[in-house]
């Protein structure tokens, strides 16, 4: 029991009854077991009263706790939007092995129909199990008659009205109107609330990584934007999320700067050094140690001094990384993004460690002077040690990657880096499992790559001198981008100053995150203000204006929250137009859609929903009056509650789906 309330999958919550119907048969069997016990003390038992007594005051304790869980159990399914599609794998699940209950693992195919007379739903598994029948057992049997076998299988429940067979054994599903009609109200009512994910898991997001003493530039845009967005929706679904910024904040580069910092500001450790401009500060460093061979050796020298932690060199260290958080602070505020950093500095006394764990175990192998592990399945090892005993990129990554594994204790661990460092961090990973940090059947670790921004031209994106693209630039360029679309629409005219400046913000950076976000983070995407900024189309202007739209809608009828909120207990949702049906079925689409998002960790098909959901709405808005006017005087005859209830469950779907992705709506636009 105890196993059954913790544990199970995510589902759980959206066909509980038999679960619920278990607890309280398990309830009533230990009251009658408590009962009996009472019976015996009556008739004087005394050699082993005292036992019973005892084995009574634990069924009681476990009665108790039972009738807690069931409460709390009933109480989230009863708030958590319920997931469609989770819901009817389980019923045909449950079908399929009625019908053939000796068929090991069968195909569990539920998918949403595309077109209207194929139903709302359909279970594709006939195909399957009629193949595996002919290839396991040699039993010839039609798709058709295994599609009806499953259909007569199939266990009560709320949300079917009726299934019907099509062409080679397609089982078509058609759900009950009052089954959507009171989800739809228990979303108005509760919010959009998660789907419980029974024992709260750890999950470590890795993302952004600049690299101190250098600029953030639209190399790290991607990483920043598709990080913050998973770690939002990881923490909407109830996971406990570690955000980690893993800076490039140690090695021999600082030797250099530093040599550079006595130079030019030589009392930095009692006088600030006002180093205004870092990026031209590394490369004055970097021009001077290429040129100079004295500066060159002295850059070694401070290298040292600063990894034996002489208090100087790390007094001068910490002020070049703090000129650095300071600029990289600003491109956070800007984009709205949480992270903490822990950078390559924090696994630096990690890495002895790491080097004797592995001599330890026989996997080191010295080449030309440097320690290497090779690693089974890839071609090149990763060198843990160099030559002058210094530690690489390798062994940073190995000593972070077991420790967020074992101190962090990550149940998920997500690496967002682009696509270029795929075959770096599979070795890492599998050097993770060969030393046995980590059970990949039990924990995942996941390196989630992304393909490079290009320009319009479709070449790497760089400025017309051929340099990167600073990412303050962008942003920058995409405010005032931003305010002359916003002009060119008259919005400065309508707007209070407040209220355009916040449209500005949201435009701006809601359609530079959209425009990453909305492509497969796996291909290169061209980036183009043109056509992020245009209002036609899968864009973020056009939903956030959509969403304007959508909210004012009750606001221009009188209707306040209040009045909505009161509705929405006591009126039921009628989906008799087609169109109403369509939509109020996309709405209830939202968990399946983020439950995909939390497996194949793909934004985009968020993204494309969001548009689905908003041109689903505007079917609707066109096809049925929510608010009718007299239309000599232009005054309100009837408001359609139901439709306005619509309205506002397709916007609170929508609110969370840009809070996921990081986007800031606003009132009005």
């Amino acid at each position: 029991i105890l196993q059954l309330l913790t544990s199970c999958p995510l589902s759980r919550n959206y066909c509980v009854t038999t679960q619920f119907a278990f607890q309280e048969n398990e309830i009533k069997l230990l009251t009658a077991e408590i009962e009996r016990l009472k019976n015996f003390g009556c008739l004087g038992v005394s050699p082993s009263l005292e036992g019973l007594r005892d084995e009574n005051a634990k069924l009681k304790y476990r009665l108790n706790f039972l009738k807690k869980s069931l409460q709390e159990e009933r109480s989230k399914s009863t708030k958590s939007m319920i997931n469609i599609n989770s819901c009817l794998q389980e019923i045909f699940g449950a079908a399929i092995q009625a019908a053939y209950p000796d068929l090991e693992n069968p195909p569990l195919v539920v998918t949403p129909s595309q077109q209207p007379k194929f139903g709302d739903y359909q279970c594709n598994s006939a195909m399957g199990i009629s193949q595996i029948l002919l290839k396991t057992r040699e039993q010839k049997v039609s798709p058709r008659e295994i599609a009806e076998k499953i259909a007569k299988n199939i266990p009560a429940n709320e949300c079917i009205e009726k299934v019907e067979i099509a062409g080679p054994g397609f089982i078509n599903v058609h759900l009950r109107k009052d089954f959507v009609s009171k989800q739809l109200s228990s979303l108005l009512i509760s919010g959009v609330q998660p789907p419980a994910i029974g024992k709260r898991k750890k999950v470590v997001v890795d993302f952004s990584s600049p690299n101190i003493a250098k600029e953030m530039h639209v190399g790290h845009l991607r990483s920043t934007i598709i990080g913050e967005s998973m770690c939002r929706l990881f923490e909407f679904a109830g996971y406990d999320v570690l955000r980690l910024n893993h800076l490039g904040d140690w090695g021999t580069q600082f030797g250099m700067l530093i040599a550079h910092l006595q130079d030019k500001f030589p009392d930095y450790l009692t006088v600030s050094p006002p180093i205004g401009d870092l990026q031209a500060f590394y490369k004055e460093s970097k021009r001077r140690f290429d040129t100079e061979e004295e500066f060159k050796k002295r850059a070694y020298q401070c290298v040292v001094l600063l990894q034996s932690k002489n208090p100087d060199f790390i007094k001068a260290w910490n002020l070049i990384c703090d000129v650095s958080r300071r600029e990289f602070q600003k491109i956070y505020n800007c984009l709205d993004i949480t992270i903490i950093e822990r950078g390559e500095s924090f696994y630096h006394e990690m890495m002895k460690d790491i080097v004797k764990e592995f001599e330890d175990k026989g996997f080191v192998q010295v080449d030309d002077g440097r320690k290497v592990v090779f690693v089974p399945g890839f071609p090149v090892p990763l060198t843990i040690m160099k030559s002058d005993g210094g530690y690489t990129y390798d062994t940073s990554d190995l000593a972070a990657l077991k420790h967020r594994l074992c101190e962090e204790k990550a149940d998920i661990l997500i690496y967002v880096v682009d696509s270029g460092q795929s075959v770096h961090f599979q070795t890492v990973f599998a050097a993770g499992q060969m030393i046995g940090w980590y059970d990949p059947k039990v924990t995942r670790v996941a390196h989630a790559a992304f393909g490079v921004v290009l320009g319009e031209d479709k070449k790497k994106f760089k400025t017309r001198s051929g340099d990167t693209v600073r990412l303050i630039d962008l942003l920058e360029e995409g405010l005032k981008r931003a305010m002359d679309k916003l002009k060119d629409k008259e919005r400065d005219k309508v707007l209070t100053p407040e209220e355009l400046k916040a449209a500005q913000t949201s435009v701006a950076f809601g359609c530079i995150k959209y425009a990453d976000l909305s492509h497969n983070r796996l291909n290169d995407y061209v980036f183009s203000f043109d056509k992020m900024l245009d209002d036609r189309g899968n864009t973020a202007a056009y939903l956030l204006y959509a969403f304007t739209r959508i909210r004012a809608i009750a606001r221009l009828a009188n209707i306040d929250e209040q009045m909505l909120r009161k509705a929405a207990r006591e009126e039921v949702l009628i989906l008799d137009h087609e169109k109403e049906w369509k939509l109020g079925k996309c709405i209830l689409r939202f968990p399946e859609i983020l439950q995909k998002i939390l497996e194949d960790l793909l934004l985009h098909t968020l993204c494309d929903y969001l548009y689905e959901l908003a041109t689903t709405f505007t079917e609707f808005y066109d096809s049925c009056y929510c608010v009718e006017k007299d239309r000599q005087t232009g005054q309100i005859v009837k408001v359609n509650m139901w439709r306005l209830l619509l309205c506002e469950a397709t916007a609170t779907v929508m609110a969370k789906g840009f809070d996921i992705l990081g986007i800031k709506p606003v009132q009005r636009m």
